[in-house]
C-alpha cells in the first residue's frame, strides 16, 4: 500500500551484504552518489545522501513557531545504504509497532543505530508533481526532401558521400541537416529554415549546411534552449549509408557541442516505392528535444 511495504517485500529476498534503497522518482541519481553511499555504508552500516537546505525553515512550536539552525538541517535523498541485518531489524521493529516512517533511515535511527550522511546532489531531485521537473522540455520535428541530379555533390549530415548524383538545392542541399534544423527551430518556436535562410538570398547560394546549423544552434541558444538529443532518419534507395553513419553522428555532435550519444542517425530505403524508391530524390525527417536553460 505504501512505499515502506514495497521495500519490506524486497528485503525479504535479501540475505546478507549491503542494501541500497532508491526512489524511482529520483531519475537523476549519479554514479558518484551511489559510490559515496556504498563506501560510507561499508564503514558505518547506515548512510543517507543529503544536501544542505537553502531556505529558512520554521518549526511549529506550541501556538507559534521557531527557526531551527539551518546549518544543522539537510534534505535527505536516496539511494540510502545499509548493512542488510541493520535495515531488516529496523523494519521488523517498525512493523511490530505499526510504525511507518518517511524514509528508511528514520526506521534505522529509531532502532538505535546511528545514520551517517554523505554528500548528495541538488540535481538528484524527487519528481512528484509536474512542478518538480527541473527544465522545460520542447519537442520539435522536421522533414525535408531534395531531388537527385547529376553534377552535384551528395552531402548528408555534413559528410561528403561518393555517388554519381547529388541533391539539388539553393545551399548544399544537405537534406538531413535541413530536417534537423527545422526540428530545432520548431521546438524553440522560431519558424523554419525557409524563414531564416530564404532561397532568394544569394548569400546562402551553395552555402554549407554546417554553417547554417551553427546559426540555428546560436538562435536556439539565444532563445534559452539547449539540445538534449536528436534522432534523424534518412530515406534513400541508394547509396547505402551504413558505413557513413558514425562519421555523420560525430560531425553533428561536434558542431552542436553535445555528446555523440545525443545524436542518432538511421538510414532506410522505401522498398523501391515512391520518388525515393525511383531514385528521384532523398528525404529526411528529424525529431529533437530541447531543454530550457
Amino acid at each position: 500500500k505504501q512505499r515502506q511495504d514495497s521495500v519490506k517485500n524486497a528485503l525479504e529476498v535479501v540475505k546478507d551484504g549491503y542494501v541500497l534503497i532508491h526512489d524511482g522518482a529520483r531519475p537523476y541519481v549519479t554514479a558518484d552518489i551511489i559510490e559515496r553511499v556504498l563506501e560510507k555504508t561499508s564503514q558505518t552500516g547506515a548512510v543517507v545522501p543529503a544536501v544542505k537546505v537553502k531556505d529558512t525553515i520554521r518549526q511549529l512550536k506550541g501556538d507559534g513557531s521557531i527557526t531551527p539552525n539551518r546549518d544543522e538541517l539537510f534534505s535527505v535523498q536516496t539511494p540510502q545504504g545499509f548493512e542488510t541485518q541493520v535495515i531488516k531489524e529496523a523494519f521488523q521493529k517498525a512493523y511490530s509497532e505499526g510504525f511507518y516512517g518517511t524514509d528508511d533511515g528514520s526506521l534505522v535511527e529509531r532502532n538505535g543505530h546511528k545514520v551517517a550522511i554523505v554528500e548528495g546532489s541538488y540535481q538528484n531531485i524527487k519528481i512528484t508533481t509536474k512542478e518538480d521537473l527541473p527544465v522545460e522540455i520542447r519537442v520539435g520535428s522536421g522533414f525535408d526532401v531534395h531531388r537527385l541530379v547529376e553534377d552535384r555533390a551528395l552531402i548528408l549530415c555534413g559528410v561528403d558521400i561518393p555517388f554519381e548524383k547529388g541533391l539539388l538545392g539553393h545551399s548544399d542541399a544537405d537534406v538531413a541537416l535541413h530536417a534537423l534544423m527545422d526540428a530545432m527551430l520548431g521546438a524553440a518556436a522560431l519558424g523554419d529554415i525557409g524563414r531564416h535562410f530564404p532561397d532568394t538570398d544569394e548569400k546562402y547560394k551553395d552555402v554549407s549546411s554546417m554553417v547554417l546549423l551553427q546559426k540555428v544552434k546560436e538562435a536556439v541558444s539565444e532563445a534559452g534552449y539547449t539540445l538534449n538529443n536528436a534522432d534523424i532518419t534518412i530515406m534513400a534507395q541508394r547509396p547505402k549509408l551504413l558505413s557513413y553513419i558514425q562519421q555523420m553522428r560525430k560531425t553533428i555532435a561536434e558542431a552542436l557541442q553535445v555528446e555523440e550519444n545525443a545524436i542518432n542517425i538511421k538510414a532506410t530505403t522505401t522498398e523501391k516505392l515512391g520518388f525515393v524508391g525511383r531514385e528521384e530524390g532523398i528525404a529526411a525527417e528529424a525529431v529533437c528535444i530541447l531543454n530550457k536553460g
